[in-house]
């Protein structure tokens, strides 16, 4: 995919703040810290577009991003870190579930885990959630490049084992591993949408 332009569009804080006439949307999604700021930032190869924080929890909104004036990259809040206030952690998980059921033009659920570390609880929580509703999802494993070859192929094994039939893809932001697979992925999802 050629990207010619990225826009950002807004933050949504409820659903009436959702915009319209944005076209298909492929959403990410995460724990915290995970590197879904670089994973966007590299698939669009503009660097600083999806805010990348050294404080996890940052992203408290979902942020829509309008790609070659055509479709849309959603980031989602992260989820899982400790430091969120519990009513916020509340309002998050209010808001990405509803946005998962009931955005009509999400065609792709790109569900993003750390390469480095075992899926987590509430991982494998997303993961039966977007399975159970019959959602379009790729698992991007992050950070590949921090692992020796071997690390890697025990990483995937495992990620493979946890998550089942769902395609998982080794990506690193700092590489380019993976980039091309996923935006396949994204190019086969929005072709394929009757929207």
């Amino acid at each position: 995919m050629r990207v010619s332009s990225t826009e950002f569009i807004k933050s949504a804080f409820t659903e009436a703040d959702w915009p319209h006439n944005l076209g298909l949307e492929i959403a990410f999604m995460g724990r915290s810290n995970v590197g879904k700021s670089s994973l966007i930032n590299s698939l669009l190869r503009v660097h600083g577009l999806a805010r990348i924080s050294s404080t996890p929890g940052r992203t408290q909104s979902l942020n829509f991003f309008l790609i070659n004036g055509q479709f849309s990259f959603v980031d989602l809040p992260g989820f899982g870190y400790a430091r969120v206030p519990k009513s916020i952690k509340a309002t998050w998980g209010e808001m990405v579930t509803s946005y998962l059921a009931k955005r009509a033009q999400l065609v792709l659920s790109i569900h993003i885990v750390d390469s480095r570390h075992e899926p987590t609880k509430l991982d494998l929580q997303l993961h039966d959630w977007l399975e159970h509703s019959a959602k379009p999802r790729l698992i991007v494993a992050t950070k590949s490049d921090k692992l020796s070859n071997n690390e890697l192929r025990e990483s995937m094994s495992r990620v493979k084992r946890a998550f089942g039939e769902d395609s998982v893809v080794a990506f690193s932001a700092k590489t380019g591993r993976g980039r091309d697979q996923v935006w396949r992925t994204i190019e086969d999802a929005l072709a394929v949408s009757q929207f």
